[in-house]
């Protein structure tokens, strides 16, 4: 059991990974960590660098619609993760819990919903185009691929509801 509470619903647990997740390693602090602590060149630094990717700020420096697209990219991706955590059946279909489904529908719902963050955010861009769309939205799926797999054991154990 992910969490340790037997009584968790498996969407509940899967979006307050997601929250943590965006909420400590998305921060202005981490980023700042990664980017200057980190070797890109190896995979633990990638994968460091990576985990900041839906990053949120505050910094007054940048322009506003700057800002709020980081920080509209941060919050969808949580909201989102939510969306397709119900609306995947594995979580749900589950005859036990613990079972694998949980585990595939978490980790899928993250690849989705950072994807479809970064595709929605880039349309708020200054010029935004179709490629820009799509290399956002593959960039967004790549981390929800190397990340996502946290968000997938948090579903494990949780019940699947009364649908």
């Amino acid at each position: 059991m992910a969490l340790g509470n037997r009584y968790k619903s498996a969407p509940g647990a899967g979006t307050l990974a997601a929250l943590i997740l965006v909420l400590v390693f998305g921060s202005p602090w981490y980023a700042n960590w990664a980017s200057d602590n980190t070797n890109p060149d190896t995979a633990g630094g990638w994968w460091l660098r990576l985990l900041a990717w839906p990053r949120w700020s505050f910094d007054s420096s940048d322009s506003l619609r700057e800002i709020v697209v980081g920080d509209l990219k941060a919050i969808l991706l949580v909201v989102l993760t939510a969306l397709f955590l119900v609306l995947l059946p594995g979580s749900q279909l589950a005859r036990a819990r613990g079972t694998i489904s949980q585990f595939f529908a978490g980790w899928a719902s993250y690849i989705f919903a950072g994807g479809f963050a970064a595709l929605l955010t880039t349309l708020f861009l200054a010029n935004p185009s179709l490629l820009s769309a799509f290399q956002a939205a593959g960039n967004g799926a790549a981390y929800g691929l190397f990340v996502g797999w946290i968000v997938g054991f948090a579903t494990l154990g949780g019940y699947r509801g009364t649908r």
